[in-house]
């Protein structure tokens, strides 16, 4: 009966340890994930790159905004402080990690409207490399403060 009246009390000091610890909120939300691509234009070439940001590449996140496979998209001009550093900065919204789930497939019809084929956007990719240099991307997620 002893053991019986132990094992009771733990489990109940248990149960409440994690039922105040299920009750304890976070003080944040999950919020929206953002892609964020630092852009190196190469000397003189900011304006010809802005061209293409502006037509092809806009159109494009346009696109994908309409289908619903993005919230929003960005661009920022950065003032560098060294060679290494971005000058371009482009940023895309999605709602959740979930929109990431089959992406590509979701995105190549757009991506074929735009920009033709797949040969036609291959060497528009090499053509801007002539123009900027990918410095790197990477994924993070908004913490929405309560």
């Amino acid at each position: 009966m002893r053991n019986v009246l132990r094992w009771s009390m733990l489990l109940g000091l248990l149960l409440g340890i994690f039922s105040a610890w299920a009750d304890e909120a976070r003080p944040y939300t999950e919020g929206p994930i953002i892609l964020v691509s630092s852009v190196r234009t190469k000397y003189g070439m900011f304006d010809e790159y802005m061209k293409f940001v502006g037509g092809i590449y806009k159109r494009n996140m346009e696109e994908y905004k309409k289908a619903g496979l993005i919230l929003d998209y960005s661009v920022y001009q950065a003032f560098p402080h060294n060679p290494s550093e971005p000058d371009v900065i482009l940023t895309i919204k999605f709602k959740n990690w979930a929109a990431f789930d089959g992406l590509q497939d979701k995105m190549d019809p757009i991506d074929a409207k735009v920009y033709g084929s797949v040969d036609a956007s291959n060497k528009g990719a090499v053509d801007r490399e002539k123009v900027r240099e990918i410095l790197g991307s990477q994924v993070m997620q908004k913490l929405e403060l309560k």
